[in-house]
């Protein structure tokens, strides 16, 4: 009787161990199968795709480099770690290298673009600036590339560079600076916008000898050959400080701008900006003597602002309404 009972007991306590280990083995497989996954195929997947797949999973993305590759486009996976298949946990590391496309290419065509266009078109080729040049044409736009070295369809290693003569526009003719010295102011001006250049800075100087209102010195000098559309600056027959109302209503090119500098014993640096719509311009940055006047034309084809600084400090700001 006992012996039964001791067989019996045995026998549950047996079937209560293996029921265990069982219970045991089975939790442990369910709980590492939730917290493992198998490793993707990324070779060859572009690294969008191959970096959905691997969030999808609940895996890291670690990009170890790139290398140029013949096998694979720019920007596809060439190489992965683990291997395709391998079990591993969550949030565990996949490390991947990105392919920077081949290693040669085929120059690009830059002739006819713009200089930023084919800055773009380099840069996504891997290519660098080599020497930039730049010279006039007549038959290019401006800032666009007239001639390219090496030239387009040249097999070239990426990260080679290219040189690029690019167009500043038709050449300006040059042309012989006419005499206004003794001309009526509005004469000169006439004058200058006849011979296509621009009127610059004017300043006035008396002297009582000569014909008020009347041109007594220029820059540059008569005979001088300059380019066109060059400044021009007049100093005028006037009294220092008096109104220039009557003389010069309107000009050729706009309205005209006086400004007087105080009396003192140093000459000061007054430099004068043009801001406009579309543009920023500085129309005139010189040392003036103390007492002078300054004249300056102002285009009225659009609205604008004239600041005007002494020594480097904002002192004045003048609006001028479009005509």
């Amino acid at each position: 009787m006992i012996l039964k009972i001791l067989k019996i007991t045995a026998l549950a306590a047996a079937f209560f161990l293996v029921a265990g280990a069982s219970a045991y083995l089975t939790l442990t497989y369910i709980i590492k199968s939730e917290d493992t996954v198998i490793v993707p195929d990324l070779v060859g997947k572009d690294v969008v795709s191959a970096l959905e797949m691997l969030t999808d999973l609940q895996l890291n993305t670690k990009v170890s480099g790139s290398e140029y590759s013949d096998q694979f486009p720019k920007n596809h996976v060439t190489f992965q770690e683990p291997d395709p298949g391998s079990e591993i946990k969550k949030d565990r590391d996949v490390r991947i290298m990105i392919s920077k496309g081949t290693r040669n290419i085929f120059m690009p065509n830059l002739v006819a673009l713009s200089d930023q266009q084919a800055r773009m078109i380099m840069e996504e080729n891997g290519i660098s600036m080599g020497r930039l040049s730049r010279t006039s044409s007549p038959d290019t736009d401006t800032d666009h590339v007239m001639v390219q070295y090496p030239p387009a369809g040249a097999r070239i290693t990426r990260g080679a560079s290219v040189n690029l003569l690019v167009s500043t526009g038709p050449r300006s003719a040059e042309i012989m600076m006419p005499d206004l010295t003794g001309l009526p102011l509005d004469d000169a001006v006439f004058r200058i916008e006849k011979a296509k250049l621009v009127l610059g800075a004017i300043e006035s100087k008396f002297q009582k000898q000569k014909q008020r209102n009347s041109v007594l010195d220029q820059e540059p000098l008569a005979g001088y050959r300059i380019m066109e559309n060059s400044p021009v600056k007049l100093i005028i027959n006037r009294p220092s400080g008096k109104s220039t109302k009557g003389i010069f209503q309107r000009p050729l090119y706009g309205s005209l701008l006086q400004y007087d500098i105080e009396n003192g014993f140093l000459k000061k640096r007054i430099r004068m900006e043009l801001e406009q719509a579309d543009s920023s311009t500085e129309i005139f940055d010189g040392y003036v003597k103390p007492g002078r006047q300054l004249w300056i034309v102002i285009p009225r084809d659009q609205d604008a602002a004239v600041f005007i600084f002494e020594d480097d400090e904002l002192v004045k700001t003048h609006l001028f309404d479009a005509w």
